[in-house]
């Protein structure tokens, strides 16, 4: 019979204890929703620096495992939170007021197996106007967006990661979604 599988506290305590494959194994769990997160909160403008800020984020995790405490929070809430956190202090490096969207970046989506052709192009054109519309929010409701979609954090969690209360999270998360939809729409209507 297999053993169930570790926990990703368990995996940090194997961590910290000095196994090497625990910590790839949940590495391997979180590495693309944590890469996506970072780089769509970073927005075209700073897309060069995602490898680095993601990066970071794991050398800080790996460093600080042994301070993981699993009672005041999940390990995504706690890898998004550092996330976040490094995005932060890269836009305080880089003095970034404002964050334009990116309206050269090619989309990032795969299409389908199987689509015609123009469902391919129809597919990454709404994937860009996606990435455009998610970068043009505000980076507060972008952030509470990504770690919905991204990091598939509940709201509780979101509002822990960004620091703020809960009803707070769900104005910044509903607000988002209602400029995704605003946005969305109104390019649809303008290729009908």
């Amino acid at each position: 019979m297999e053993a169930a599988p570790a926990t990703d506290a368990q995996l940090l305590r194997a961590h910290s204890a000095g196994d090497a494959q625990a910590f790839a194994r949940l590495y391997d769990r979180y590495d693309r929703a944590c890469f996506h997160f970072v780089r769509r909160m970073l927005g075209a403008a700073h897309a060069d620096a995602a490898e680095d800020l993601h990066q970071e984020t794991w050398i800080s995790i790996a460093k600080s495992a042994a301070a993981f405490d699993p009672d005041k929070a999940s390990f995504p809430t706690w890898l998004f939170t550092i996330a976040r956190r490094k995005v932060w202090d890269h836009f305080r490096r880089q003095k970034v007021a404002v964050l334009v969207s990116a309206d050269e970046e090619s989309a990032m989506a795969a299409p389908d197996p199987g689509p015609t052709p123009l469902e391919q192009v129809q597919s990454q054109e709404l994937a860009q106007r996606m990435v455009t519309a998610i970068e043009a929010l505000p980076l507060e409701q972008r952030s509470a967006f990504l770690l919905s979609a991204y990091g598939e954090l509940p709201l509780s969690e979101i509002a822990l990661v960004t620091g703020v209360g809960l009803e707070t999270a769900k104005t910044r998360l509903r607000y988002a979604r209602v400029r995704l939809r605003q946005v969305l729409a109104a390019e649809e209507a303008d290729h009908v």
